[in-house]
């Protein structure tokens, strides 16, 4: 029997037939890497906006003391 060195190459491997693997999906970047992309882009867009609403709200609250200092 031959043994095959071609990833893509079922024959030899035993345990019948396996998937075709694209170069991304054999370096690990397959479809669960965009999710995690997804995820992580996703977190990052609520963390901005958190700290967004925090600067505003500092921002608001330094706004209204300086008003009342001036009166």
């Amino acid at each position: 029997m031959t043994d095959s060195k071609n990833i893509n190459n079922p024959v030899g491997q035993g345990g019948g037939q396996r998937k075709r693997l694209s170069r991304a999906e054999r370096q690990n970047n397959g479809p669960h890497r965009n999710l995690d992309r997804r995820n992580a882009a996703d977190q990052k867009a609520e963390l901005v906006r958190k700290m967004r609403e925090k600067a505003a709200a500092a921002e608001n609250a330094g706004q209204a003391g300086d008003d009342t200092a001036q009166s």
